[in-house]
This record gives structure tokens, sequence and C-alpha cells, in this order.
């Protein structure tokens, strides 16, 4: 009798400890950060920067995708899509794994993703990715929300995108990195659901990148006006 009253325990132990994981619902979301139109002296761009996610807290399968595209050409100057898998391995901190498919107006290219993404101290939010193929990369991503009150927001943001590997076809040489600088200053209408913005972007590139694309006629730098809105759902 015992014996069983032990394994009737046991397995109520195991229950309680199995449920909550059962238990624990599927959530879905989908945040755009960067829907924008940005005015500049040479051609005007329509850019988005947007993901989408389904799981649970443990494990979540995420979509992003970002682009630019071109108003005057008629065409994307970027365009990037990344499906990953998303798992915590800290408080703040989730690992990722996955994939990334780029198809802009040129060759293609697809690329294995490690990465890490969090909130860093001080309530940074932090990507750093690795981008695995023949011709590999790295990509850094800095972004702060600093509250001027409870709706307006003012939303800096640093990205450093490295090749580490020459890749003429796409304009990219080894270690000539692509620098973009930007700040948005947001008006939350429907808590943060919706929140309209403008500011500035800056981005410039450097190194062999930076020859390729003079040798091709084109810009190194370039500054704009943007104006667009983030939205959450």
């Amino acid at each position: 009798m015992r014996n069983w009253l032990v394994l009737a325990g046991t397995l109520v132990s195991a229950v309680l400890l199995v449920r909550p994981a059962i238990a624990e619902p599927v959530v879905w979301g989908i945040q755009a950060e960067q829907l924008e139109y940005r005015l500049g002296e040479g051609s005007d761009i329509l850019a988005w920067d947007a993901d989408a996610f389904i799981g649970k807290d443990e494990l979540r399968v995420v979509w992003r995708s970002e682009a630019e595209y071109a108003l005057d050409s008629d065409n994307f100057e970027t365009l990037e899509n990344q499906f990953r898998l998303q798992t915590p391995i800290s408080d703040f901190f989730d690992a990722v794994v996955g994939v990334r498919f780029d198809n802009p107006e040129g060759p293609n290219r697809t690329y294995g993703v490690l990465g890490l993404h969090g909130l860093a101290p001080q309530w940074f939010e932090v990507d750093l990715d690795l981008f695995l193929s023949e011709y590999p990369s790295a990509r850094f991503e800095v972004e702060y929300e600093g509250l001027i009150t409870n709706r307006l927001i003012l939303v800096p943001s640093i990205e450093v995108d490295v090749p580490l590997d020459d890749d003429p076809a796409t304009g990219r040489g080894a270690y000539g990195p692509t620098i973009e600088i930007g700040a948005r200053l947001s008006y939350d209408v429907i808590d943060r659901l919706f929140s309209p913005y403008i500011g500035v972007h800056w981005e410039r590139t450097f190194g062999e990148s930076a020859n390729l694309a003079r040798a091709e006629g084109e810009d190194t730098s370039a500054v704009y006006v943007v104006a667009g809105f983030r939205m959450i759902f």
C-alpha cells in the first residue's frame, strides 16, 4: 500500500510540474519598428523593419523583414527576410538560430543565422547576428527608447553591418562596414499600439565597400528626413 501511495504522490507531483508547461498558451504578435518614407537628396525611399512571431516563452518562431525600396528606380535596394527560432538563455537575452534570404535587384543570397537578442544594462535593446555563407557578415544593432513624456518618445539607433569577405556582385568589400544612425521622435496615439514619428536617418559606407560604390558611380553616404509610424498588435 505504501508503495502505491508513493507512486501516486510521484505522479501527482509530476502532473503539477508539467501542467504549467502544457497550459502555457501559444501567443503571437506583429511589430513594425519602422514603416517610413525617407526624403533625401537622391532617391526617396520607402523602408520597413518589421517582425511577426508565434510560440511560447521558451521557444518562438520569428519572421523578420527589412527592406529599402527606391522610388526613382522603382526597385529594391535591399530586401531581406529571416526565419528564426528564438529561445531564452538568461533573464534578458534570447539565443537566435535561423536562415536569411536576400533578394534585391541582383544576385540572391542565402545565409545561416546565429545571434543574440535582448536588453543590455540601462535598457538598451541589442541585436548581434552572424550571417554564415560563402559571403559571411556580422551585424550589430542598438536601440534605446528615451521617454520625454509618457507618450512622447525619442528613439536613437545605430546599426553596423560588416562584410567578412568580398562580394563584388552586391557591392560589399571585406571589412568595409556600412553604418546607419537614426533618431526618431514618436507620439503614442493608442498606448504603444500606434505611434507616428518624424526623424532623421544617416548612413555611410566605408573601406572597400565604399570603393566599390564609387566605381559604380554611387554615393557612399546619405542623409534623410523620415516620417512614418510604429505599430504593435
